[in-house]
């Protein structure tokens, strides 16, 4: 099926979400770290318009986006298929990856490096958006169904690893047994995958990460005011 090459950031969660699709799909590829402080001229001729990764680049033609490219992988390789064959639940596996994005993990991100009531405020939204997560995997092993991880597992991703850092550094609790016992369940399980945990990168480098991430979000914020 042609050269694959993946560009990203191995502490990036919308990168390691791409390299699990490739590898539920037995896909070979080329994996190419990017310097994000410094940006290659690869990844400013594969994505010009947002000057992010991942870029999945098959036979030199690239595809951004990292959902965007789960759902070519899913197209272009059709053995162990991501999204549901039924058109409704294809489309609400796509709401809900979107949702989980732009509600659930940004409004994560800002109760991580956020302080005062500005904190609190984003932790009450995190945690009604995260509600909702809970209602979609009510009475399921996995998002996708009770026997396998699909698109919507891959999508949400980023919980069991990357949120569990962004509560540490940022001295915070979403998402554990008590609020939110089946949501917490489908984490332990998820992350009980051997091919899952393959692509983690080591807890230690996202901590650095995230306390740098902290340190340049509220400069940003100190600098605005």
């Amino acid at each position: 099926m042609g050269e694959v090459k993946v560009i990203g950031s191995s502490k990036s969660l919308f990168c390691t979400r791409v390299e699990w699709a490739l590898k539920l799909k037995g896909v070979a590829y080329e994996y190419l770290e990017e310097d994000l402080l410094n940006k290659s001229p690869l990844l400013l001729k594969y994505n010009p318009v947002h000057k992010k990764v991942p870029v999945l680049v098959h036979d030199d033609k690239p595809i951004a986006e990292s959902l965007a490219i789960l759902e070519y992988i899913d197209e272009t390789w059709k053995n162990n298929p991501l999204l549901p064959q039924d058109p409704y639940e294809r489309a609400m596996a796509r709401f809900w990856a979107k949702f989980a994005d732009e509600k659930c993990l940004m409004r994560a991100f800002e109760a991580f490096w956020k302080e005062g009531r500005e904190k609190e405020k984003a932790i009450e939204s995190a945690l009604e958006s995260f509600a909702f997560l809970e209602k979609q995997i009510q009475g399921r092993r996995f998002f996708s169904g009770d026997d396998k991880i699909g698109y919507l597992d891959l999508a949400m991703g980023w919980i069991p690893h990357w949120l569990n850092v962004m509560e540490e550094v940022g001295g915070m609790k979403l998402i554990d047994a008590e609020k939110f016992p089946i949501l917490h369940e489908w984490t332990q399980n998820f992350f009980e995958i051997p091919l899952i945990k393959e692509c983690l990168p080591p807890r230690d480098a996202l901590v650095n990460y995230f306390h740098f991430s902290m340190s340049y979000m509220r400069s940003m914020g100190a600098n605005k005011q």
